[in-house]
């Protein structure tokens, strides 16, 4: 097996505080930038996993870069500087406190709750008869309450607006902006023979401005499935292969778990950790069009530090 980056500990200059996330671990600098340092941890049903997935992170960090210096021709951004594979440095937002999901395809969490008989995602109505995996009439926002700890929530736009969780000024750019990036999102998937599924969007605020934040259009967040078989398959009532966190999910779901109380992790082998590592690796050169090139793992935790350390020693703060 292949070394991890299951977490870090530094003390970087400037640093006023640090948190760590299911998967990334975030330092901040003078309330002004965030060190965000993509682990290789993960995450399914909200609870972080008991083994790393190597490379993970380096693939999740570089693609949301691509496609943040992609976004920003839509929507300010938060990112700054890419110092190492792993690594993105970027302005601190106050973040809102909903994601923003929208979905152009009935595929996963949809896909259950309509399994189960419900009509309605998050306000949002559904016509019956659609099967797992069909397109939509049109792409839908449904968004989530962000949860510090345990599973994020469904709730609609009405709601949003109505307890105040977000302006109504703010939350028509919200769907804007969510919009136009998932029509970004989509336009390059294609050219890539891809097909973005579902995604999320993350915003938060500086000096007034709406930022989009965190990582976009990476397999944690998004699900593509391949745009050349998936008529025939759809037509046969099979299953999409999908480049996606999904699979892990379904195996774990096989396996009895889903994050509920009194359940208990699985075990992944080494086989099926290397699995998860070739699909991340694959959907990075699949999306992004680019051969993906390892990071150094001899001594990664000292490789990040003395790179992140270099830029903020090159930059005034």
């Amino acid at each position: 097996m292949e070394n991890a980056i299951v977490s870090t500990n530094y003390f970087l200059k400037h640093q006023k505080n640090f948190y760590r996330g299911k998967v990334r671990d975030v330092y901040n600098l003078k309330d002004e930038l965030l060190v965000m340092i993509a682990c290789d941890r993960i995450s399914a049903f909200d609870v972080v996993l008991k083994r790393p997935i190597p490379f993970k992170g380096q693939v999740l960090n570089q693609i949301a870069s691509h496609f943040l210096d992609m976004a920003s021709a839509i929507v300010p951004t938060w990112k700054i500087a890419c110092p190492d594979a792993n690594v993105t440095v970027g302005k601190m937002c106050e973040p809102f406190k909903v994601e923003m999901v929208i979905r152009g395809y009935l595929a996963g969490h949809a896909w259950r709750e309509y399994k189960d008989g419900k009509r309605q995602v998050c306000g949002v109505s559904l016509p019956d008869g659609l099967r797992e995996n069909d397109k939509l009439p049109e792409p839908i926002i449904t968004p989530t309450i962000k949860a510090s700890e345990g599973h994020d929530e469904d709730i609609s736009r009405e709601d949003i607006i109505k307890t105040g969780l977000v302006i109504e000024t703010d939350y028509i750019v919200l769907e804007d902006y969510t919009r136009k990036l998932y029509a970004m999102g989509t336009e390059a998937a294609a050219k890539q023979n891809l097909i973005l599924v579902d995604t999320k969007y993350e915003f938060g605020k500086k000096d007034g401005v709406i930022m989009l934040i965190d990582e976009i259009h990476t397999p944690d967040s998004s699900r593509y499935f391949y745009k050349d078989t998936y008529e025939g398959i759809q037509n046969k009532d099979q299953q999409q292969r999908q480049l996606s966190k999904e699979f892990v999910r379904q195996w774990l779901i096989e396996h009895g778990f889903q994050g509920l109380d009194g359940q208990t992790q699985p075990e992944m082998s080494d086989d099926f950790i290397e699995t998860v590592t070739n699909r991340y690796i694959e959907l990075y050169e699949h999306i992004t069009g680019m051969k993906f090139e390892k990071a150094d793992y001899s001594d990664a935790e000292k490789r990040i530090e003395n790179k992140v350390n270099n830029y903020l020693n090159s930059v005034n703060l």
